[in-house]
């Protein structure tokens, strides 16, 4: 028997884990409760498309073989603030040490992935809005393993065959996107560039995601606006001599 959620060792256990662009998501809260809901509160979120992803992600984590899969939107608990600030510090690990991340794009009608800009996409680059995001730079590079979905889950690629396109998009060099951060000597400017178009909800986020990409961790202090920035830069200078990260601001 499956369960809805339950907490798992991310060391010990195959995981996937989900990567996507944000929409009418269903929260944790209503997902411990959904079983307890009256039918129409019950349908109304089963029939959101934030739900549909849930159970589409699952059935592909089910196919391939894995015992669980890890979402962002029902799997942290945000009502509590120290479960949330702990699951942000967390979260480069949890991509890096997933077996295989599933990457989302909803904007993609199309059976095969994108290999130039379209003005489709005129608002994210013209490239798919994913791309354009603070949160999926981090969920691309920690993984080892990325597989692309279109928006009816049909597979479009992985990241070892699509790596000169995603370089092309993100200007991420080829050996990071194959082999990740560890050993490669990268300056901090460098690194920070990548995400200089990216954009967030939250005005705190552009620094909070960049966390897991320099190793470091700090508490999250929502409505501290750009000062998680100059947070984010101290914590950076304690563990590096860099001096590129003064020419660098978002």
């Amino acid at each position: 028997k499956s369960k809805v959620l339950e907490e798992l060792d991310d060391k010990s256990t195959d995981y996937a884990i989900l990567s996507h662009r944000w929409g009418t998501e269903v929260s944790y809260e209503e997902m411990v409760g959904l079983m307890k809901m009256e039918e129409q509160e019950r349908k109304e979120v089963t029939h959101r498309d934030g739900y549909q992803k849930i159970i589409k992600s699952c059935e592909q984590a089910k196919k391939d073989g894995y015992k669980g899969l890890w979402i962002d939107t029902c799997c942290i608990d945000k009502r509590s603030s120290a479960e949330l600030s702990e699951a942000i510090n967390a979260m480069y690990r949890w991509y890096q040490n997933a077996q295989v991340c599933y990457v989302y794009l909803n904007d993609i009608d199309e059976s095969v992935f994108p290999t130039e800009q379209d003005g489709k996409w005129v608002k994210s680059n013209y490239w798919p809005e994913w791309f354009m995001r603070g949160w999926t730079l981090q969920e691309l590079i920690a993984p080892k393993q990325v597989e692309f979905f279109n928006k009816d889950w049909v597979p479009i690629g992985n990241k070892q065959r699509l790596a000169p396109t995603l370089t092309d998009i993100t200007k991420i060099p080829r050996d990071v996107l194959a082999h990740g951060l560890a050993g490669k000597r990268l300056s901090v400017a460098q690194i920070m560039s990548w995400a200089a178009y990216r954009e967030t909800t939250r005005e705190e986020d552009r620094a909070y995601s960049l966390m897991g990409l320099f190793g470091v961790k700090m508490p999250m202090l929502y409505g501290e606006g750009k000062n998680a920035f100059r947070r984010l830069q101290l914590e950076i200078i304690k563990e590096t001599s860099d001096h590129s990260i003064f020419a660098w601001h978002l």
